[in-house]
């Protein structure tokens, strides 16, 4: 799993963060102030990028957190299926199959060049190019 670690108080809004052991984006992110005992706390809000699940966060801000390290890559369409498509790495020329997202909206066609990430061992179709 190629991450790296960060601190909590570091993350803003758009950005990556490992919840539950899968990768999230941070949809908002709230501080409260210290206490007259405590210390300042950060509540993130998350969504899962491969699942799409909600997820909630509430830490210190001096806790450490894990980053998830985004591979973005460019493939080439070779065949499209109902539900998936086969693509060739443009560097590695690996062949491969994913699935299309439920969200993709863009038309693909074969020849085509889309970019996708590689994130924690996952591959996801992010946009055509």
């Amino acid at each position: 799993m190629p991450t790296k670690q960060d601190q909590i108080k570091n993350v803003k809004e758009g950005d990556y963060i490992v919840i539950e052991g899968e990768p999230c984006v941070a949809t908002k992110r709230k501080t409260s102030s210290a206490g007259k005992h405590g210390s300042t706390k950060v509540r993130l809000r998350t969504k899962g990028i491969v699942d799409g699940k909600k997820r909630q966060i509430v830490k210190p801000s001096d806790a450490k957190i894990k980053v998830p390290i985004i591979d973005k890559k460019v493939g080439q369409v070779i065949s499209i299926k109902s539900d998936s498509v086969q693509l060739m790495d443009l560097e590695t020329y690996d062949t491969f199959e994913m699935a299309i997202p439920d969200d993709y909206s863009c038309d693909l066609g074969e020849g085509d060049e889309v970019e996708y990430w590689e994130v924690m061992g996952d591959k996801l179709l992010k946009e055509k190019k």
